[in-house]
């Protein structure tokens, strides 16, 4: 009775998003990235000339897996720059492994984070003359 107990509690909890140790890992890793980026270590000719933000990372149950989203500097070349980070992401597997405290380092793959185009899409929208005449406050009583 207390192993299926057990196994519907994991089932709960893994619905109801990341757990606390995913979400410390992940910051870890995306700190670590932020790290390597900066000190710019990596050979590839098209990482070395642009500069790169880390939004977020996040890691898989296990541990064994993170995906970091990354958005370059003004939002140009992303997806020759997403390509360059995974062609190189063994080497950031490598430093990564060097620079964070884990049994064993996760594989990195990246891609290129949509949340500032979905930020922009929004705003867009509610500036918008509609929008705007809708949230403008009545004058007349």
């Amino acid at each position: 009775m207390s192993s299926r107990k057990k196994e519907n509690g994991r089932r709960g909890a893994a619905a109801a998003g990341p757990t606390q140790r995913q979400l410390r890992v992940g910051e870890e890793l995306r700190h670590a990235l932020v790290e390597i980026l900066r000190d710019n270590h990596a050979r590839d000719p098209d990482l070395q000339r642009v500069n790169v933000t880390v939004t977020e990372v996040r890691v898989s149950p296990d541990l064994a897996n993170a995906t970091a989203f990354v958005m370059p500097l003004g939002g140009e070349q992303g997806a020759e720059t997403v390509a360059a980070l995974n062609r190189a992401a063994p080497f950031f597997r490598t430093q990564i492994a060097h620079a964070v405290q884990l049994r064993h380092a996760p594989r990195i793959s990246f891609l290129l984070d949509a949340s500032f185009n979905y930020a922009a899409r929004i705003e867009g929208l509610l500036r918008a003359p509609e929008i705007q005449r809708d949230l403008a406050p009545d004058s007349d009583p």
